[in-house]
């Protein structure tokens, strides 16, 4: 049995930090490192990885090509976080927080960043008019479950996900005080989605967009590979729901942008063309590249 942990009057960092995110944990924010960032040639220049949060707005941008917003075309640049990636000066600069997915807007006379991938979501779908609902009481159901997301996501992530897949040794206390809050978000979500085929109402929204990465690959057991431990096969409205979006093409696409693991076909580590899909993931480049 470890010893019980009794916390110092004053906190410092671990001499010997542990644990799977040990080399990029740090106690301040700022760069590490001068690095400027890539940028292509398209209006939006996305810096991210395909975890659930760079998802969001990889769906989103495909979503707005496939309605025919050119103006969506994007570079999708390759952040490694765990090699530290986003200290680089370029990237702070970007986002202060560290934190993919930013985004950098350079259709107008002067670049706009935007960070947070929910901010992210909010200002494509008011730039280009789609995914929010415009109606008061629409949008209001729309941007509610938008912000239940980003409120939740760090108890599924953050909390269940760290102490479940992640810490140096299991907690009981920890796991199941997350695992109990996540189970009680999927219950909220199947009761929302009993009565209505998307978050805010009979169409589709960023507030899906934003909620599917996360919840939706957890009720499809790929997340954590908790599946079993949470029985997440009982929340049988939001299996509908996942699988619904799943078969989207743009969310077909967009979850295959900046991913580095998986089938090699699933992964393109860039994206800087339509056609990227068709000739650039990684079953078709030479080892490497």
């Amino acid at each position: 049995m470890t010893a019980p942990y009794t916390p110092p009057k004053v906190w410092t960092p671990p001499a010997q930090p542990e644990g799977r995110f040990a080399a990029i944990n740090r106690p301040v924010a700022g760069p590490t490192h001068e690095k400027a960032l890539p940028v292509g040639r398209h209006p939006l220049q996305l810096y991210s990885l395909g975890t659930p949060n760079g998802v969001k707005v990889t769906v989103m941008l495909e979503e707005l090509l496939a309605l025919g917003h050119a103006g969506a075309e994007y570079d999708a640049w390759l952040v490694r976080i765990n090699e530290g990636e986003q200290f680089g000066s370029g990237f702070v600069a970007v986002n202060p927080n560290s934190k993919i997915p930013a985004l950098l807007d350079r259709s107008g006379p002067e670049p706009i960043r935007v960070f947070e991938s929910g901010a992210i979501l909010l200002y494509l779908a008011e730039k280009f008019g789609a995914f929010l609902p415009t109606q008061p009481a629409a949008r209001a159901e729309c941007l509610s479950w938008l912000f239940w997301q980003m409120g939740s996501a760090p108890f599924l992530g953050g909390g269940f996900g760290h102490f479940y897949a992640y810490a140096p040794s299991k907690i009981q206390y920890a796991i199941d005080r997350y695992a109990m809050e996540v189970k009680r978000q999927m219950d909220v979500l199947d009761r929302r989605l009993a009565e209505s085929r998307f978050l805010a109402g009979d169409d589709y929204t960023i507030a899906d967009m934003a909620v599917w990465p996360w919840y939706g690959t957890l009720a499809k057991g790929q997340l954590y590979e908790a599946g079993e431990f949470l029985q997440v096969q009982d929340y049988r409205h939001v299996l509908r729901w996942t699988d619904e979006i799943a078969q989207r093409p743009a969310v077909k696409r967009g979850r295959m942008v900046n991913r580095t693991w998986g089938q090699p076909s699933s992964q393109l580590h860039e994206r800087h063309d339509a056609s990227d899909f068709e000739t650039r993931t990684q079953d078709k480049l030479a080892p490497g590249a």
